[in-house]
């Protein structure tokens, strides 16, 4: 499959690339490693996302040329990163005709196979190690830009190395990413030690709805629309906020109920390693990997907890 996405690049001329909806460090990191990847090659390359770049990774190299609508033009190919799902790159794209094939990278455990080129490995890392051993296979250089990408996708997904998808070939490339110029420390500090004030006042009211269960496995928060207007934040500033509750001795699952409009919620699903949330998620419509998983549930935030929670308890 990636000697077939290798012949595709050669053959093409103008590229669309594009991630899911309220992006991730590996949805970003990827994207914009290819973009880059390919400019310089000297081809054609759009990036759009159907949300804004989270203000965290916009040190990124071409975050700053991600277009919030597709330009009405023709592509040869549409790169499709880590979606999963291909309605999670957004309504525009679905509706977008001017796209001569779909290539869909990703390493989602459930991942819909929805071009006409699918590379997907739900063991590898991230989706940014998939460009990597593109861009290896084809027998170019990583250059520093692409680098600084890759790492970032790699080291976010992975939770600095602390989650069960830090294998082997995750460590060996930011080691080769490092190799390459990029400082750890930097990274580090963009992503960990650069948190608007904000932030910690939002997560201070998402902390105050913390939940655990009698049996002390399962702990759940959520952030409603009106925490978003009493701190002047939006949804962009929640990433990693599930970690919180996962961080409980004894939790095996933790829960992060987002409230995405007036009685709907994005509903997030984090594991230990004993409770396969891609499963409990799919139940609900949703998908994910098996320690990080996520769904879409209508109602009130009392009734969509009472519905998770009951099926919890069936899996737990």
């Amino acid at each position: 499959m990636i000697e077939q996405i290798i012949a595709e690049i050669a053959a093409c001329s103008s590229f669309l690339i594009t991630t899911h909806e309220n992006p991730d460090g590996d949805a970003v990191g990827s994207s914009l490693a290819l973009a880059n990847h390919l400019r310089r090659l000297g081809k054609d390359v759009t990036v759009h996302y159907c949300d804004p770049v989270p203000d965290i990774y916009r040190f990124l190299p071409l975050a700053d040329t991600v277009v919030p609508s597709i330009p009405d033009r023709d592509y040869d190919v549409c790169f499709v990163l880590d979606v999963g799902e291909f309605r999670r790159a957004g309504k525009e794209l679905a509706g977008f005709k001017r796209i001569g094939k779909f290539i869909n990278i990703d390493h989602h455990l459930s991942c819909e196979e929805f071009g006409a080129l699918n590379l997907i490995d739900s063991q590898a890392c991230a989706t940014g190690a998939l460009i990597y051993r593109i861009i290896k296979a084809a027998g170019h250089e990583v250059d520093y830009d692409t680098a600084l990408c890759i790492y970032t996708a790699v080291i976010t997904d992975t939770g600095s190395f602390r989650y069960s998808n830090s294998n082997p070939e995750a460590f060996s490339i930011a080691g080769e990413m490092i190799a390459r110029g990029v400082n750890a420390w930097f990274i580090a500090e963009r992503l960990y030690e650069s948190q608007p004030r904000q932030r910690l006042e939002l997560l201070a009211l998402a902390l105050a709805t913390l939940e655990v269960s009698p049996r002390g496995d399962l702990a759940a928060i959520a952030v409603t629309l009106e925490m978003y207007e009493k701190t002047g934040t939006n949804a962009e500033l929640t990433d990693g906020f599930v970690n919180y509750p996962r961080s409980i001795r004894g939790v095996e699952v933790a829960v992060f109920f987002r409230e995405i409009e007036p009685g709907f919620y994005k509903v997030g699903f984090r594991s230990k390693g004993k409770v396969d949330v891609s499963s409990l998620a799919a139940n609900f419509g949703g998908g994910g990997h098996h320690n990080a998983a996520g769904c879409n549930m209508a109602g009130t935030l009392d009734e969509v907890k009472q519905t998770v929670f009951a099926r919890l308890q069936h899996v737990m």
